[in-house]
């Protein structure tokens, strides 16, 4: 009995375990990433004046005559409200920068629950994607970050002459956010074609017939998702996205290239094979006996 107890279950190969194990692994990988985004989000907490002058610098690009300044000095600053705004904010805020700080590592959580059920090669390109799927987003992030105070400064300006913006650091903040999450998840377009193309759902001969409606329907993407309506925020994200989008078009013309050169070359080596019997016609026909004597 103390043997059975102490021995230890051997893991499947195959990576295959019963449906409660499952439920078991998935609550420990959640537990996991909790855990991860709690710690970075004390980082975010500890660091929250940083961070938040960072968010900030957008909108203190937009000139001083279009921004309310509720203090004398004049310095570039965000109110709020009621008596909870700021705790939650900062709450808010250092949750974001946890997910965001901590990306890598509770992607890797997912990817090592996924991972037992994959063969080899689809372990391979997981790596792969992961690690893509990380730098896209956040080439997004910084993308959204860059183009930010200039989609500012247009939507602030369309107020007018004698008017100026006073805005709320929790809508400022639910603002920004959502532009750089959108961005970010824009740019992650490229890596689902591939995945599409590796897996066998896209080809690129269907890539290629559907490139100006993918085009149109990147543009159209961009004008509903920018939370600005301004043609530069629209464009800052449509043409990055068009450029990806043109880039998996050419890496799925690489690998159907390749997939179709090695069919083609498991085809000659079955025909071939020596096990593998010729076909030989039983009455010979279309002989030319011109020449013989």
């Amino acid at each position: 009995m103390v043997s059975i107890r102490l021995r230890r279950q051997q893991r499947d190969p195959e990576g295959r375990m019963p449906v409660l194990d499952h439920l078991r692994e998935l609550r420990r990988r959640i537990i996991a990433m909790l855990v991860i985004v709690s710690l970075g989000a004390v980082f975010g907490w500890i660091f929250y004046a940083d961070i938040l002058d960072v968010l900030k610098h957008p909108y203190c690009q937009v000139p001083k005559k279009y921004r309310a300044t509720p203090n004398a000095t004049g310095q570039c600053v965000l109110i709020y409200h009621g008596v909870l705004d700021g705790f939650t904010t900062r709450l808010k805020v250092a949750a974001i920068a946890g997910a965001v700080l901590t990306g890598p590592l509770w992607l890797y959580q997912i990817w090592a629950f996924i991972t037992p059920g994959l063969r080899s090669n689809e372990k391979k390109y997981t790596r792969v994607f992961v690690a893509a799927s990380t730098l896209l987003f956040a080439a997004g992030m910084s993308l959204a970050y860059v183009v930010l105070a200039k989609g500012l400064r247009i939507l602030i300006e369309q107020g007018g002459y004698g008017t100026a913006a006073q805005l709320t650091v929790s809508e400022y903040i639910s603002f920004v956010t959502l532009m750089l999450v959108v961005f970010g998840a824009a740019f992650e377009l490229p890596l689902i074609v591939v995945m599409a193309n590796f897996s066998g759902v896209l080809s690129y001969r269907l890539l290629k017939r559907t490139r100006r409606v993918g085009i149109f329907l990147i543009f159209v993407f961009a004008a509903i998702a920018t939370p600005t309506t301004d043609p530069f925020t629209m464009c800052a994200m449509a043409i990055p996205m068009v450029l990806l989008f043109e880039a998996s078009i050419q890496i799925a013309r690489v690998h159907d290239r390749r997939k179709a050169r090695r069919k083609a070359e498991a085809r000659t080596e079955d025909a071939l094979d020596d096990d593998v019997p010729s076909e030989i016609e039983a009455v010979p026909h279309g002989l030319d006996w011109s020449d013989s004597t």
